[in-house]
Formats: structure tokens, C-alpha cells, sequence
């Protein structure tokens, strides 16, 4: 009878197992799932914010080169103080004076070969680099949610799985002790079992802390702690080959393209700087008036200047800095060349994690198949008195080792598949289908593009988008 039980015992092991397999599926639609957790990083990132934020300075850089090609107005007042002192055929004076100046000023630069064309141009790409990069941190943030949600998931895992394993060997404890009494066993057998479960319960512990440890990283990528979650999600389709998955990256990954507009960039700049080493044609023009506060003498005068400037000796500083954006330029030719390899590379690594994840998910349901026909034939020779509690422990070890391996390759597999996404540059917000509102970053730049003064329609347009931004 003693044997039947202690049959049964081992045999719920056996139940156990499958439970914890079948906690990976789905548990109800109010759990969270993996698209939970990238819309709450999405919205919540304040590393998002940080680089919008240097977007929008990016921007700005556009609008303050664009009012260089338009006149600058400004309205002087003046005050000053004379004092002429003197002598004049032995004689001596003295003539103190105030006079008070105010007028306009106006200059407008007329030809300067192209000079603020170029940087505005530059500028220009400077943005569609800055948003490129931008993109690249979305991708970050959103695949250090998935991994968190998979993280947490895999430890929830392990730590139900450990805490069947405790208690199904404290029952074993106690049947073999009950057996220890009657005279079936030995005491070794029962020094066995409480090795045994002492380990199970040091491993319950180290689950439990991997477990919160996976939860506060949960907490710092989606901006909450989690939840119940939904388990395992459903994995997005890979690419059929890595051919094709580096051919999608070339030309889709945010940090190619930033390096790209970058390369761009720097060759403008280096236009630029070459053109100022040419003429320049300004045109500047002043009205005012002059009001001698002593007496009542006043005066309006205007004047209109055309300057043309040519330089022909700085001391070799233009020739320098020109030198510079040359070097700049063949730097951001090679920082390209670096980057594409990095992505190539990057996305060769998440390719082959992906294939070797799926490799290991199928050896491991395999080892989970052939541990538990190994476990349950040690564990019916054991009741015929052929094998000993220590084998069946072993066995049981065997069966919970090859368990956890299935979780965590099943976990490796999800990571590894986002992985991919990311080194595909494909996942964004936009491209994933995400239920957010995604930030437009052409919204801001179409307002300051032109450098509105204060007083337009536009200045107010964008007063408004500044007062929202603060409020988010």
C-alpha cells in the first residue's frame, strides 16, 4: 500500500510538469500581453522625450539659418555725453554736449555665393539624420520592453515550476520517511530526499529573486510594474533567409540612413565653408534722429550703403576650417562604411540566435519527452524495489532540468525573433501597428521651418504646440 503511494506521489510529477507547460498559453483577455507592454513604453519612455526634444532643436538650426537670407531690422536708441574742454587764442572753454539718437537700422545680405543656401541645406539634413536616429532609440526602448515582458514571463515560469518541485519533494520526504519507518528504506534514503529538497528550496529562492529582479526591469522599460501577463505571445514572422533579412536592413535601418543623411551633411558643410572664401554683397541702410538736448538743434538724416568684401588674407583661417569640413566629411564617409557593417553583423547575429533558439526549443521538448519516459520507468522499478530513492531523485532532477530548458529556450526563441526586428530596423512603433499616437516629426519642423516672427499666425501655431508639448 505504502508502494502505491509512494507511486503516486512521484507520478504527479508527471502532472506537474504538463501544468507548467500548459502555463504558457494565454490566460484570459484581461491578462497583459507583449503589445501592452511596447505601448506603455512607447508612451511613457523619457528617453523618447529627451531625443524629440533634440529633434526639435535640430529643427530650430534650420529656422536660424533661413533668417540669415532675410533682412535684420533693428530700432536704436542713443544717448551720450560730451565734454570738450579747451582753449582757443589763451582762452579757455568749456562745451559739454548731450545728444540723443533714434532711428533704424536695416542690412540684408544680397550675394554671399551660395553661402547660407549650402548650410541651409545641410541643416536640412542634419534633421532627416536626427530623425533617423530617433527612430533607432524607438527601436532600443521597444526591444528592451519585449525583452523585460519576456524575461518576466520565462522567471514567473521558473519560479511555478520550482515551487511544484518543493512540494511535491516535501511529500517525497515524508513517504520515504513513512517508508524509513516501516523498514523499507534506509536512513541514507531519507538524508537523500532532504538534500534534495534543501536544493529545491535554494533554487525557489534564486527564481524569486530573478523574478523581482525581472519585474523592476519590467517596471523601468514600460513605466508600470506588471501585472498578470498573457504568457508567451505570438511571434512575429522572420525572414525567410539572412540574405533577405540583411537585404531589408540595408535599406531600412534608421542607423544606415542616419549615417547616410549625415555623409550628406558634412559634404554641404564643406561647400559651405569652400564659398566663403569668396565675395560677399550686403546692402544696409539707417534712419534717424539727432536731438541736441542743450540748445534746440535737431536733425533726421538716412543713408543707404551697398558693401561688397572680399577676403584676401585671415591669416589662414578660412583655409583651415575649410581643411576641417573636409576632414569631417571623409569621417562621416567612413562612420558610414562602419555602421552598415555593424548592421550586417547585427543582423547576422540575431539570424543565428533565432535559428539556434529554434533548434534548442525542439531538442528541448524532445529532452522534456525522453526525461519523463525515463522518469516514469525509474520510478516503477523503484516501487519493485529495483532502483533506489537516489535514482529516482535523479530522475526527477532530469525531468525538471529538461523543463526549465524548454521555458527558457521558448523565452530565447521570443527575444531572439525582436532581436531580428531590430537589426531589420523594423521595429517601430509604425511598422508593428502599435495602438499609439505616433509622433510626427514633421509636424514641428513645417512650423519653424521659415523662422516665423512672433506676430504670425504660424509664431501662434506654434506657441500652442510648445504649450501641449510642456503638458505632456
Amino acid at each position: 500500500m505504502r508502494k502505491a503511494a509512494f507511486k503516486g506521489i512521484l507520478g504527479a510529477v508527471v502532472v506537474a510538469g504538463g501544468l507548467a507547460l500548459s502555463a504558457l498559453a494565454p490566460r484570459t483577455a484581461q491578462a497583459e500581453n507583449i503589445v501592452d507592454a511596447l505601448i506603455g513604453a512607447y508612451n511613457t519612455s523619457g528617453l523618447l522625450e529627451q531625443n524629440r526634444a533634440l529633434l526639435r532643436a535640430a529643427d530650430e538650426d534650420v529656422a536660424t539659418v533661413a533668417a540669415q537670407l532675410r533682412p535684420v531690422i533693428s530700432w536704436t536708441t542713443q544717448i551720450s555725453r560730451t565734454l570738450l574742454d579747451g582753449t582757443s587764442n589763451t582762452i579757455a572753454y568749456s562745451s559739454p554736449s548731450t545728444d540723443l539718437f533714434t532711428g533704424l537700422t536695416i542690412s540684408q545680405i544680397l550675394y554671399d555665393g551660395g553661402v547660407i543656401a549650402l548650410s541651409k541645406q545641410g541643416a536640412q539634413e542634419s534633421v532627416l539624420a536626427t530623425r533617423q536616429q530617433l527612430l533607432n532609440i524607438e527601436q532600443q526602448i521597444l526591444f528592451r520592453a519585449a525583452s523585460a515582458y519576456l524575461n518576466v514571463v520565462l522567471q514567473s515560469e521558473n519560479v511555478r515550476l520550482r515551487q511544484n518541485n518543493v512540494r511535491l519533494l516535501g511529500e517525497e520526504l515524508r513517504a520515504a520517511q513513512d517508508r524509513f519507518d516501516v523498514g523499507e528504506v534506509t536512513r541514507t534514503d531519507v538524508a537523500l530526499a532532504q538534500a534534495q529538497l534543501a536544493a529545491a528550496r535554494s533554487g525557489l529562492s534564486t527564481a524569486r529573486g530573478n523574478l523581482i529582479a525581472a519585474q523592476a526591469e519590467y517596471a523601468a522599460a514600460v513605466g508600470r510594474k506588471p501585472g498578470a501577463l498573457a504568457g508567451q505571445p505570438r511571434l512575429p514572422r522572420a525572414a525567410a533567409s539572412l540574405d533577405a533579412a540583411t537585404a531589408i536592413a540595408v535599406r531600412n535601418h534608421p542607423a544606415i540612413l542616419a549615417a547616410q543623411h549625415q555623409v550628406k551633411a558634412t559634404e554641404l558643410a564643406a561647400q559651405s565653408k569652400a564659398k566663403t572664401m569668396g565675395p560677399s554683397v550686403a546692402l544696409s541702410g539707417s534712419f534717424g534722429l539727432t536731438d541736441d538736448a542743450d540748445t534746440i538743434d535737431r536733425s533726421t538724416s538716412a543713408s543707404v550703403s551697398l558693401t561688397m568684401t572680399q577676403p584676401i588674407y585671415q591669416g589662414g583661417g578660412l583655409a583651415a576650417q575649410y581643411r576641417r569640413a573636409l576632414a569631417t566629411r571623409d569621417a562621416a564617409k567612413s562612420s558610414l562604411l562602419t555602421v552598415q557593417q555593424d548592421v550586417i553583423q547585427g543582423v547576422a547575429n540575431a539570424f543565428t540566435r533565432l535559428e539556434v533558439a529554434r533548434a534548442s526549443l525542439i531538442s528541448s521538448a524532445e529532452q522534456v519527452r525522453a526525461a519523463r519516459v525515463a522518469f516514469e520507468g525509474v520510478r516503477e522499478e523503484a516501487t519493485l524495489g529495483a532502483r533506489t530513492t537516489l535514482d529516482v531523485l535523479s530522475a526527477e532532477q532530469d525531468l525538471l532540468d529538461a523543463l526549465t530548458n524548454q521555458i527558457s529556450s521558448r523565452s530565447e526563441e521570443g527575444v531572439a525573433s525582436y532581436q531580428l526586428l531590430q537589426a531589420q530596423g523594423l521595429l517601430t512603433a509604425e511598422r508593428l501597428g502599435l495602438a499609439v499616437q505616433i509622433y510626427d516629426p514633421t509636424l514641428y519642423y513645417n512650423l519653424v521651418k521659415t523662422a516665423p516672427s512672433r506676430v504670425s499666425k504660424r509664431s501662434k501655431d506654434l506657441d500652442r504646440v510648445l504649450k501641449a508639448l510642456g503638458k505632456n
